[in-house]
């Protein structure tokens, strides 16, 4: 078999059934697997240091931190398993096998689920918070959260699980693909019923309340900066909503754009296969959904302080100490 200009065969001991990949020059390899790595690593620390204020500190133990310690622990695994998986199937082809393939997209699945899930969740505790913010405290409990939570993750396993076992048979049964493939569902029922689920219908949801909460906030902001008195019902919300958490909902509106912004492309050309674009172009837009899991710690750095606090008391062994759970974060 003729190996064209930039493509080489997968495994040469079987030319006639092997596939094709990409040919990289060894500095461009190395670049870009350096790139890759550091951000999975990146991607792992950052999400850790989430996980651990958020379980060890009490103070941060509320509603809304127990959604981003969910979000945190998808990213986590984001970068723990999808990112190294991921960087080795742009250069490599697969060799671990048809089970271990349909396991990884099983994994991937749960992941991106779990994802797109918190968020909405996260969207629909904005939603009440703000617009709603004299039944927050009795509708929005930290023990209802943490059942949503783990109902979150074991509606997302059962879900997925199903499709696990159409991904495997359907490789197996497969006489159509090349050795050492390894591409996820596409043009089937069962990938619209993902795209469905997992795309259209959340993100609808997303905007849809998160477009509620940016209208009751402009206004309650105005309001306050107005010190308005008249006696309505608009205003009694507006002085009993907080400034902190018109500051939540801006933090958190701003993971929900740049989650979007990342997974929405990713996805379509996840659904589209290679045939999206050009292969590289294909892999660089599905790294986009990648790096959004590193992206939000920076984020919650960049706008809440009790994560800069919590970090620092983390990297110099505070947290060792007898009594660190009850330190004053907020």
């Amino acid at each position: 078999m003729e190996v064209e200009d930039g493509w080489e065969i997968c495994f040469l001991e079987f030319p006639n059934i092997s596939c094709w990949k990409m040919h990289y020059t060894w500095p461009e390899t190395l670049f870009i697997d350096i790139a890759l790595y550091t951000i999975s690593v990146l991607t792992v620390v950052l999400n850790l240091l989430i996980i651990i204020s958020v379980s060890h500190f009490r103070q941060l133990h509320t509603p809304t931190n127990i959604l981003l310690l969910s979000l945190a622990v998808s990213d986590f695994l984001v970068g723990l398993l999808l990112m190294p998986i991921d960087a080795v199937k742009r250069t490599h082809c697969w060799f671990l096998g048809d089970f271990f393939c349909s396991l990884f997209w099983f994994v991937s699945e749960i992941i991106l689920s779990a994802s797109v899930v918190n968020m909405v969740l996260i969207s629909v505790d904005r939603y009440v918070a703000i617009c709603y913010p004299l039944h927050y405290t009795t509708r929005i409990t930290v023990n209802r959260v943490k059942v949503c939570v783990c109902l979150l993750w074991f509606c997302t396993v059962a879900y997925n699980s199903y499709f696990f076992n159409l991904h495997h048979n359907q490789q197996e049964g497969n006489t159509d693909y090349c050795y050492g493939e390894c591409n996820s569902l596409s043009h089937d029922a069962g990938a619209y019923l993902t795209l469905l689920l997992n795309l259209i219908v959340p993100v609808t949801v997303i905007i849809v309340l998160y477009s509620r909460v940016f209208v009751v906030a402009v206004s309650q902001a105005r309001a306050m900066r107005s010190h308005i008195t008249a006696v309505t019902k608009q205003i009694s919300v507006t002085k009993t909503a907080k400034k902190s958490e018109l500051k939540a909902a801006r933090t958190l509106g701003v993971v929900i754009v740049v989650f979007l912004m990342c997974f929405t492309p990713s996805y379509f050309a996840s659904l589209g296969g290679h045939d999206f674009a050009s292969y590289s172009t294909a892999y660089f837009i599905l790294y986009l959904y990648n790096f959004n899991s590193c992206l939000n710690p920076v984020i919650y750095a960049l706008f809440y302080p009790w994560y800069r606090k919590t970090v620092k008391l983390i990297v110099t062994l505070q947290i060792l100490q007898p009594g660190s759970c009850e330190a004053n974060i907020l």
